[in-house]
């Protein structure tokens, strides 16, 4: 090949986008060599190479070991590139799903705070809210042992259905009776999940907000009460609490952000 048909290092790794450290690397191993180095010890590449070498810099950024891309390299057949292909392609799978919960979970999180740093924490209000799955848990039973037990069992039953405990959490009341008879103990827990396959339903909602610890509502049950009496307003559906601010996104655990939605309608 003649010399004005190569390219030198520098314009080789401009030509592919892989450093020239990287280049030094591979021919060092024994992974890509230059198609020619002078008298000088510099390296020139073939334009032609760029395919290759971009394929190599793909497998050893996918992790796969030196010596079996050196394996690939030296032994190259079709039915053994497949062979190392498909493996690669469960893989990459596995890791596309371990990325897409991650982001679904750091998404969900994100929608939460959002919402609360935009709260009016000192209303009661009706809004609009929209449909959102959610994957509810087992029934509580408060009546002996600690009062975590519940939780820690949700945690478990999310796990045997391939949840990420790392979900944000909420609490699920069956009435209106079931929240003021007994706040922050939830009839049920949920899991605020994409893939859940339980729905809280579109509609309008009555919305309220308190500060404290998980479990303590403080005044709000009355308050949400006082306000449907005096707007006319009639319960319809379960109760939803929802930490905005939690352990998450906030220090202090008595200044946890809960949010509290009710369906309603006018009587």
């Amino acid at each position: 090949m003649q010399g004005e048909d190569l390219l030198s290092i520098a314009k080789f790794s401009e030509l592919t986008g892989i450093k020239q450290s990287v280049l030094r690397h591979y021919d060092e191993v024994g992974l890509f060599k230059p198609t020619m180095r002078d008298s000088n010890g510099y390296r020139y590449y073939s334009a032609v190479q760029a395919i290759s070498v971009n394929l190599i810099n793909v497998m050893h950024n996918m992790k796969i070991p030196i010596k079996t891309i050196k394996r690939f390299i030296e032994h190259r057949a079709p039915d053994q590139v497949l062979d190392l292909f498909h493996q690669q392609e469960l893989e990459l799978n596995r890791e596309l799903l371990h990325l897409q919960q991650a982001y679904s979970i750091i998404h969900a999180y994100c929608g939460l705070i959002e919402e609360g740093l935009h709260a009016n924490e000192r209303e009661i209000s009706v809004k609009q809210m929209l449909a959102t799955p959610i994957e509810l848990g087992p029934f509580n039973d408060f009546n002996g042992g600690y009062f975590y037990d519940n939780f820690f069992n949700f945690l478990r039953k999310m796990e045997e259905r391939n949840i990420n405990p790392a979900f944000p959490a909420g609490g699920f009341y069956t009435d209106i009776d079931a929240f003021t008879d007994n706040p922050g103990r939830p009839s049920r827990y949920f899991s605020y999940v994409p893939t859940g396959h339980n729905m809280k339903d579109a509609g309008e909602y009555m919305v309220g907000y308190t500060r404290g610890y998980y479990g303590h509502l403080g005044d709000l049950p009355m308050r949400m009460q006082k306000y449907a009496e005096e707007n006319d307003l009639h319960f319809t559906g379960p109760v939803y609490e929802m930490y905005l601010f939690n352990e998450v996104a906030i220090e202090d655990s008595d200044q946890y952000l809960i949010q509290v939605s009710v369906p309603v309608k006018k009587l």
